[in-house]
This record gives structure tokens, C-alpha cells and sequence, in this order.
């Protein structure tokens, strides 16, 4: 019961903070004046975005942006658990997977962005900018929970013997879910920012990239408002579903519910 009670208080707590910021950017919208041309405020933003959602357009950029930026992030999730592991068992592996993924932890999102259009088509290229972008980070996050893992639960299964699987499901899994949970946190974000940011480079047809540099080129703030903050929306919607997702995959392979 205190717990439903403090929780609900948080929620109250952070709408007020919600509250208080969309109020300050109202206020510095009317400061600046020029109806809005430099900063719109929230009630432009939200009238462009209603402006926005009935049209096909807007849903078609949203699906061609959506499925290629999740693209890219599956595929880095998929490379980065099985180099991550390959990793911790071999030696060599981990010496050789160095150096590339510290350098395109390195690089700036804009060279690499640049060096891509020379090897993939626009269309495809947020695909390779996230997947390049999230691997590193979903790597790390691999490599650090399984050193995390408790030892003497490991050198107690090699005692009494236990299935490989068996050892898995209760000592490899738990120990390692927590950092690799929240590497997908940092990484989800990640995939936005550098897929958007490609698209905004590579032009793509219909992608929402290619909105937001019309809209910049057009003068358009508020669309320019209006696509971020639907950027900015489905990443929390989709990070927030990662979640659900990772909760319900620890609950059914570990029997444990994440915090």
C-alpha cells in the first residue's frame, strides 16, 4: 500500500516538473515573438503535430523510419549478445573485437554517416548507422554482466554438476540481466538519435529525416517541432516496451520479475 502510495506521488511530483517546463517554453516562445518562426511553443507544436496525423504521409514516414532504425537495433542486439559471449569464452575474440568497436564508439555519428552513403543506398542507410551505433554499447553491456556474474555460484554448478542449461537459466541469466538490460536502455536512444541523424543527411524518400530537413529548408518550425517530439515519442514508447519485454523474458526464463 505505501508503495502504490509513493509511486503515486512521484507520478504527481513529475507531471508538476512536466507542468513547470512546458510553461517556461511557452513563456520563451513569447519572448521571441515572430509567431513562433524562431521557437514555437508547446500549443504550436502540438497544432502542427494534430496537423500532421490525419495525413498518409505522415504515418508513411513514420513506418519507413520505424522499421528500418528497429532493424538496424535487432540485428545489433543479435551481433552484440553473441560477440559479447563469443568474447568471455575466447580470449582472442575479445582481443580482435576491440579496436573496431572502440573506434566506431569514437567516430562521430556525421563521418560515419558520410563514409556509409558511399557503401549503402539512403534508403538503407539508417539500418547501418544504428546497427553500428547500438553493437558497441549492447556489447559492453554483455561483456560487463557476465564478469559480473557471481564466481562461486559458477564454481558451485561445476561442483554439484549441473546441466548446462539449468546453469543458465539460474546463475548466467540473472547475473548478466542487469547491465545488459540497461546497455538496450542506453542503446534504444542511441538508435534513435543516430538513425534520425542519418536520415537528416542521406535525404531518404519518405523517411522522417527528410521531413525534418524540409520543414527546416521551408521555415517550417513548428513541423520541425512536431516531427522531434514524434522522434522523441516513439522512442519513449518503444524503450518502454523493450522493457515490458525484457521483464516478461526474465520472469519466463528465470522465474524472477526485474526491477
Amino acid at each position: 500500500m505505501t508503495k502504490h502510495r509513493n509511486n503515486r506521488t512521484t507520478r504527481r511530483q513529475q507531471a508538476l516538473a512536466i507542468g513547470v517546463w512546458l510553461l517556461v517554453w511557452q513563456c520563451a516562445a513569447a519572448a521571441f515573438g515572430h509567431g513562433g518562426l524562431l521557437l514555437p511553443g508547446p500549443i504550436e507544436t502540438l497544432a502542427a503535430l494534430l496537423r500532421l496525423l490525419p495525413t498518409a504521409g505522415y504515418w508513411r514516414r513514420v513506418g519507413f523510419s520505424t522499421l528500418r532504425i528497429l532493424l538496424g537495433f535487432v540485428l545489433a542486439v543479435a551481433g552484440g549478445v553473441c560477440l559479447g559471449a563469443a568474447s568471455a569464452r575466447w580470449r582472442t575474440v575479445r582481443l580482435l573485437a576491440g579496436p573496431p568497436l572502440q573506434l566506431v564508439r569514437a567516430m562521430p555519428v556525421a563521418s560515419f554517416v558520410i563514409l556509409a552513403l558511399l557503401w549503402v543506398r539512403s534508403a538503407w542507410l539508417s539500418v547501418l548507422v544504428s546497427f553500428t551505433q547500438v553493437l558497441p554499447v549492447v556489447y559492453a553491456g554483455v561483456c560487463a554482466g557476465i564478469h559480473d556474474t557471481d564466481p562461486e555460484l559458477l564454481e558451485m554448478a561445476r561442483v554439484f554438476r549441473l546441466p548446462a542449461g539449468k546453469t543458465l537459466r539460474t546463475i548466467w541469466l540473472p547475473g548478466a540481466f542487469p547491465a545488459f538490460a540497461e546497455s538496450l536502455s542506453v542503446a534504444m536512444g542511441m538508435c534513435w538519435k543516430s538513425g534520425v541523424s542519418a536520415e537528416v543527411i542521406g535525404l531518404p524518400d519518405w523517411s522522417m529525416g527528410d521531413a525534418l530537413y524540409r520543414a527546416k529548408l521551408t521555415l517550417s518550425t513548428p513541423d520541425v517541432f512536431a516531427w522531434t517530439l514524434t522522434i522523441v515519442l516513439l522512442s519513449a514508447l518503444l524503450a518502454a516496451l523493450a522493457r515490458r519485454g525484457l521483464a516478461a523474458a526474465k520472469r519466463r526464463l528465470c522465474g524472477e520479475v526485474t526491477a
